[in-house]
């Protein structure tokens, strides 16, 4: 079905979530929820499945290429009865039946993203297609981990979520800006044409146990220049502000909430805090 919006744009109304698949053959279906990760073996995604197998009734999937992720991350899991390592790079399709997908996997830190901008790309694009055509034909909830770098050079500071942002679409970080853009326009299309159920998380700057110390971002590279007994470098004109949030919070808050309870309860929940604390 379709109207005409008050600009006179033709606009799809948006369809109900798709049937679940009956074809799942998980031997925990009946009581369990089977879960994909894509990106598992990363930095947040290896939090990420910590927290997941915490609860005896989930079942985690991780499928990860090794790009910038390690199978060291994983090793208290591998062999655990709950858990599945699958070598596999979201670029191409995967075939299997998963209640819901948390979609990690992309290069995050500039060192690794400027050496290869075209995997870089392809990731956030086509692997974002595949897994939403995935959650289409099971009738998963998906959720993207996207990144404040879709705000660009930021002309607002701090930004809000109705800030379109101020990216350069040419430039050495583009394939990752862009990218994270893109997989949020097909989010946002998939959920409006085919029902599908979404949600997109922003990250800022993440740390804690696992970084690369060699990944190129303002922590790491503190904490390596801090353990050589080097000045640390401070790029002018020095009045520069980051916003910053340990990793297992991120996990916890972010986006195991995000993605476990209801959406609508999350938003009071906000809502709720935010008024609590708003004089503090």
């Amino acid at each position: 079905m379709a109207k005409n919006t008050s600009n006179g744009e033709h606009q799809t109304t948006t369809k109900p979530p798709p049937t679940p698949s009956p074809l799942r053959n998980s031997k925990f279906f009946q009581s369990n929820m089977r879960i994909l990760v894509t990106g598992g073996a990363g930095f947040i995604g290896s939090h990420l499945v910590d927290k997941l197998m915490e609860n005896e009734k989930n079942e985690v999937i991780v499928a990860d290429n090794y790009f910038t992720g390690s199978k060291d991350n994983l090793k208290k899991w591998i062999g655990h009865p709950r858990f599945e390592l699958i070598r596999h790079d979201v670029t191409e399709p995967l075939l299997i039946e998963v209640d819901k997908i948390y979609h990690l996997a992309c290069p995050a830190s500039p060192i690794f993203y400027k050496h290869n901008p075209v995997k870089t790309i392809k990731t956030n694009v086509i692997g974002t297609l595949n897994m939403l055509g995935l959650a289409k034909r099971v009738g998963a909830r998906i959720l993207l981990t996207s990144t404040s770098e879709v705000y660009g050079d930021p002309l607002e500071h701090p930004q809000t979520e109705s800030y379109w942002g101020n990216v350069n679409p040419i430039g050495v970080r583009s394939c990752y800006d862009e990218g994270k853009r893109v997989a949020e326009t097909l989010m946002f299309d998939y959920h409006r044409q085919h029902g599908i159920e979404i949600r997109i998380a922003r990250i800022f700057n993440t740390y804690g146990p696992r970084m690369n110390i060699d990944d190129g971002r303002v922590v790491s590279n503190f904490i390596a220049q801090a353990l050589r007994g080097e000045p640390l470098t401070v790029q002018a004109p020095g009045t520069q502000t980051r916003s910053f949030c340990y990793v297992s919070d991120m996990v916890c808050e972010n986006i195991y909430n995000f993605m476990t309870i209801g959406l609508t309860m999350y938003w009071l929940l906000l809502r709720f805090f935010e008024a609590q604390f708003s004089s503090c």
